[in-house]
């Protein structure tokens, strides 16, 4: 059963963990005094509560989906619209995006063309497309799980204007069913089981990239530290996000524990946040770290133009 609470936890879970890991991002691991809630600082010089390019870029396609339906052009322009105007940023202006995803918005720019603007060459598969999934899965719930394949199309789709390679494909269809058996409330340890009936399915429609489903298989319950790295590396970034999120207590847990492996913080997090919004709901985030999350009208505006408001 579809779960509002789950389906709004999914993306203001993104949220909540962009802001947590936004202060120490790029800092090594062990090199900063342990993250508890919300700070300062960083090398974007952000507010407690403010969050980055991942909480923006996912309320640009939430904003895309809500006006236009599905159209990876109307995407696109959206995330230019955040390059170069600010918008959907939390203080106006853009302060931070990756190499990969301003090279392929360079490339739509130019041909205009979203599904073939993302490099899909192995080398660019960096996290940039898996940080934003939450309007996916929020938006398209009712596909899961009798159109299973669908939903997956869709999740890969969302990656090409920016992220094209197979890692980073595969990474999308993956985790939107992972998110959308979680939103269904499915338990926790059933969605991340290797032998769960959907993820065969899944599989079956198109096989994942070997390193995904080593992932998907239960890598991130095998490794530990520093084995389990959060970095900015699509393959290395889910599992970290799973790692931490597959044995927390709850939310609060698995969030902070993705957030202080260090190095890619913010997405770390983020992803971490949709996987344990998904689980938990949004009732089951801190009350404090809803309260105090920036600009919270923008992310009440996507989650309404997603069919699920505030009631």
């Amino acid at each position: 059963m579809i779960s509002k609470d789950r389906q709004r936890g999914t993306l203001i879970g993104l949220a909540v963990g962009d802001a947590l890991g936004a202060p120490v991002e790029f800092q090594p691991p062990d090199s900063f005094p342990p993250v508890t809630g919300y700070n300062y600082g960083g090398p974007h010089g952000l507010e407690p509560g403010e969050w980055t390019d991942d909480t923006s870029l996912a309320l640009a396609l939430a904003d895309s989906i809500a006006q236009a339906g599905w159209d990876l052009n109307d995407q696109a322009r959206r995330y230019l619209a955040w390059y170069h105007q600010g918008q959907y940023s939390v203080n106006g202006r853009c302060f931070d995006i990756g190499i990969t995803t301003r090279g392929a918005l360079m490339q739509f720019e130019n041909n205009g063309d979203a599904r073939t603007s993302g490099d899909p060459s192995e080398y660019a598969s960096g996290n940039g497309s898996i940080m934003r999934l939450a309007p996916v899965p929020i938006r398209y719930a009712d596909l899961f799980p009798d159109r299973l394949e669908e939903l997956a199309t869709l999740a890969a789709e969302s990656s090409l204007p920016t992220h094209a390679s197979p890692p980073c494909l595969s990474a999308c269809r993956y985790f939107a069913v992972v998110l959308t058996g979680l939103i269904h409330g499915r338990d926790r340890s059933e969605v991340l089981a290797p032998d769960w009936e959907p993820l065969e399915r899944l599989k079956q429609a198109a096989p994942l990239h070997p390193e995904i489903e080593q992932v998907a298989a239960g890598s991130f319950r095998e490794r530990q530290p520093p084995e389990i790295q959060g970095s900015g590396y699509v393959v290395q970034s889910l599992e970290a996000a799973l790692w931490a999120f597959h044995d927390a207590a709850d939310l609060r847990e698995a969030v902070l524990k993705a957030v202080n492996l260090g190095d890619d913080t913010d997405t770390t997090g983020a992803v971490c946040g949709q996987l344990a919004g998904a689980c938990w709901g949004e009732s089951g985030i801190p009350a404090e770290w809803r309260e105090q999350l920036a600009q919270r009208e923008m992310i009440e505006s996507a989650l309404t133009g997603l069919g699920v408001p505030l009631s």
